[in-house]
């Protein structure tokens, strides 16, 4: 008897004591929701608005909701959307490929036939990359190529910006001419040094091609030279690049090339012969190279190819908010979603707008319009955001490798000069920010005191200081983590 009896007093207090933590956790969501209401009321800048949405992927359940139905512009927080449709693929690992092949036959020291190379659209393609399939090829026993040679970017259609882009972003290496065949992002790098007081400062470019110009105005320690730059005649389509301005300590600046394309087969070319491979066409062009699509056939021999692994594509996207690598997994994402050889950006939107369905929300809510974010056309919620972050979390092959590309609190990425040591979020956020003109956002995941793991997204709408909406975002992050 006195053992049931001590069963039953047992059993009461156990009760009790897990009423009081149910009711501790409810008091704990109350003073949080509380707590991000009076930030929203006092802290969040003035004329703007924001949409907030918070959920305890440990407990899982919803923590907080602020207009999280809200459509927003996501700006680069549309990558999670890209990046998670693209993991989730069967496919997902497959590496990015360039190729290099000859179809025809080498009779002593010709080919006799046609030489392609097919771009995979690689957006880590760089300038050692483009040297090792030159001297892949060049080991091959043949130096002159009696044929043509074509660059086949037939897995994407010609449009070489996104929907909704903005036309004088160019020449601004942030926004590239996209193209499957891409040699470093289409983006040429100019390197300053200065020389004596008055003097033209010494440039370097890189990647080095007779593919554009240099005007150099630069001068040397000369502050009334004006500020350093770095353009070209863009309005024009002309890859004159021109630096301007004063030059009193080593200068880098960056500018994209028009078309991307051109840029890579026209190096590609340059570095061919530079090993001493002339190309003798069949038919006498003005041009030393053509665009066309490969076709394989009995004589077709593959020469070379250079991979890049999707996780050095994905981490660049994410710590360095890429544009072109968020571009590139949205084409490769269409090709592998649809079944089809040459895609639009619409094929990877479409895999897209699937996975929001399949989440249990609507497309038709939503719009679309590229997968990096730059285009204004695009309208999402923090409630779908956090969808996405939810169902990556629940995929390990998914989560593991986008948590490890997010940009860390305090660390790295775009993310390091914010949440600094010291802070509740330092270290213990791991997300993607999204900014351009008035838009500034922050997604992904943090840990809590508690050790709770947490999925968040932040749209701050309509605010012109870029510095008062992080500041916001950080406080919303220390108080989810407190």
């Amino acid at each position: 008897m006195k053992r049931i009896l001590l069963q039953l007093f047992l059993s009461v207090c156990l009760l009790s004591l897990s009423a009081r933590n149910a009711d501790n956790a409810d008091n704990r969501t109350g003073t949080l929701s509380s707590r991000l209401d009076t930030l929203i009321k006092y802290q969040l800048p003035s004329g703007s608005n924001v949409a907030i949405s918070v959920y305890d992927l440990t407990a899982g359940k919803p923590l907080y909701s602020y207009q999280a139905d809200k459509l927003s512009r996501p700006a680069s927080t549309m990558k999670l959307l890209t990046t998670i449709t693209a993991l989730s693929r069967p496919e997902a690992d497959e590496p990015f490929r360039t190729e290099v092949w000859y179809r025809g036959t080498i009779e002593q020291d010709t080919l006799q036939g046609d030489v392609y190379v097919i771009g995979g659209y690689d957006p880590e393609f760089d300038e050692e990359a483009l040297d090792s399939l030159v001297a892949a090829v060049a080991r091959f026993p043949f130096s002159v190529i009696k044929g043509k040679v074509y660059g086949d970017v037939s897995m994407k259609d010609s449009l070489y910006w996104g929907s909704g882009w903005l036309w004088d972003d160019t020449p601004y290496s942030f926004q590239p001419y996209l193209s499957p065949l891409m040699l470093n992002k289409g983006v040429v790098k100019v390197t300053a040094t200065p020389g004596e007081r008055g003097e033209s400062a010494r440039l370097e470019c890189t990647p080095a091609s007779s593919y554009y110009t240099l005007t150099n105005k630069t001068r040397s320690r000369t502050p009334s030279a004006g500020r350093f730059r770095v353009s070209r005649d863009w309005l024009v389509n002309g890859n004159n690049i021109t630096v301007t301005g004063n030059v009193d300590a080593r200068r880098t600046g960056t500018v994209n090339i028009f078309s991307s394309q051109d840029f890579f087969m026209h190096t590609f070319m340059e570095r061919l012969q530079a090993r001493g491979i002339r190309c003798i066409p069949a038919v006498e062009a003005e041009v030393s190279y053509l665009f066309g699509e490969f076709r394989q056939d009995s004589l077709s021999v593959r020469m070379a190819s250079y991979e890049t692994s999707v996780q050095d594509v994905v981490k660049q996207l994410m710590k360095e908010s890429d544009n072109l690598n968020a571009e590139a997994m949205l084409c490769r994402l269409g090709v592998q979603s649809s079944g089809k050889k040459r895609v639009s950006a619409e094929d990877g939107l479409s895999a897209i707008r699937m996975l929001i369905k399949k989440l249990g929300h609507d497309p038709d809510r939503y719009n679309l319009a590229d997968g990096c974010g730059l285009s204004n056309y695009n309208y999402i919620s923090p409630e779908l955001l956090v969808s996405f972050l939810r169902y990556a979390y629940s995929r390990t092959d998914v989560f593991q490798k986008l948590y490890k590309a997010l940009p860390i609190g305090g660390v790295d990425g775009t993310l390091e000069f914010r949440m600094k040591k010291g802070t509740l979020s330092h270290k213990n956020v791991h997300a993607k920010t999204g900014s351009f003109t008035a838009i500034n956002c922050l997604a992904g995941y943090l840990k809590a005191r508690n050790g709770h793991e947490i999925a968040f997204a932040i749209m701050n709408q309509n605010v012109l200081s870029g510095r008062e909406a992080r500041a916001f975002q950080d406080a919303v992050c220390d108080e989810v983590i407190r």
